[in-house]
């Protein structure tokens, strides 16, 4: 893929924040490679701490890289961080108004900060996009958290950039107006911005992303094309209690990935598509483990991050 068809290109990009007191240096970045496609819906995934929001603080110009290269819509960060920050919106974690503004001045402010002129603003538009039309006049103190959220995302839009960004947007927020967040980012996506969302709900991802990168302890661990990565979270959990307690894990089980918990529990992760938990079974049934009780759970979003960083965990 050529720079001219990339929104945001990434190349080793570390961080790492001072020591504080007693506490040594942090490594929040450790060489972070990302090319985000134009026109695409990107997401990236990963724990708290992740460093996801240490990238999009980078990329926003809030926060200083120890090293590496941003370019955003072709605009060098470090050449050009005027050009930069007028192709990006940014829509932040955090809620932080001035409270005794209304949704429409503050969009009018931000609208001016931008030099846009008054006649080519959409304060009105957003605002009817937002579903704030209603709340237009009424000082900001008054909105609900889901308001203030929504008001969050008009404000990255008044200067209309072509590359949203959106930091755990839907967090906090009720089913009803998460679904209008993923029908309102579809409709920009189609008007040809693009989209990077940060989450940590693999559904949002999996529902909007036609790609994904996931980062743990500051490095990148896989970036796919959503089909591709679902492929390898395709992924259940079958825990084994034994009647009597065990030291270790018969070989026939290790084989296919048993291991011993806390608890004493046989907890093995496994592909359906592979192998059935029936085909489990009848490994079990080839020791001597008597079963006390047996269950199978979908992997959640924790379950997948450890299957993907063991190798940095290690």
């Amino acid at each position: 893929m050529t720079d001219q068809e990339l929104a945001i290109k990434i190349r080793g990009l570390k961080k790492t924040y001072a020591a504080d007191g007693a506490s040594k240096p942090k490594e929040a970045l450790k060489g972070v490679d990302l090319s985000i496609p134009r026109g695409s819906i990107f997401g990236l995934l990963g724990p708290n701490g992740a460093g996801k929001s240490t990238t999009i603080n980078i990329i926003a110009g809030i926060v200083d890289k120890t090293a590496g290269s941003v370019e955003v819509w072709g605009f060098d960060i470090d050449k050009d961080i005027r050009n930069a920050k007028a192709n990006i919106g940014i829509v932040p974690q955090e809620i932080n108004f001035d409270v005794y503004f209304t949704p429409y001045e503050m969009l009018e402010l931000y609208a001016g900060l931008y030099g846009i002129p008054k006649n080519e603003r959409r304060s009105d538009e957003i605002l009817e996009a937002m579903r704030l039309v209603e709340q237009r006049d009424a000082y900001t103190r008054f909105l609900s958290g889901g308001m203030k959220r929504r008001l969050l995302v008009g404000k990255a839009m008044v200067h209309n950039p072509p590359i949203l960004v959106l930091d755990e947007p839907t967090a906090g927020v009720d089913v009803e107006l998460r679904q209008h967040i993923w029908q309102y980012v579809r409709e920009l996506n189609e008007k040809g911005v693009t989209i990077v969302l940060t989450t940590h709900y693999l559904e949002e991802a999996e529902e909007l992303c036609d790609e994904i990168a996931i980062i743990n302890h500051g490095e990148l661990v896989i970036c796919e094309k959503t089909p591709n990565l679902l492929k390898q979270l395709d992924e259940k959990m079958v825990v084994i209690t034994p009647v009597n307690v065990i030291n270790k894990v018969p070989q026939v089980l290790s084989d296919i990935g048993g291991k011993l918990n806390e608890e004493g529990d046989i907890v093995i992760h496994f592909s359906p598509s592979s192998i059935t938990v029936g085909e489990i079974l009848k490994k079990v049934s080839e020791t001597d483990i008597e079963i006390a009780d047996l269950k199978t759970e979908e992997s959640d979003l924790e379950d997948i991050f450890l299957q993907l960083t063991k190798t940095i965990e290690t």
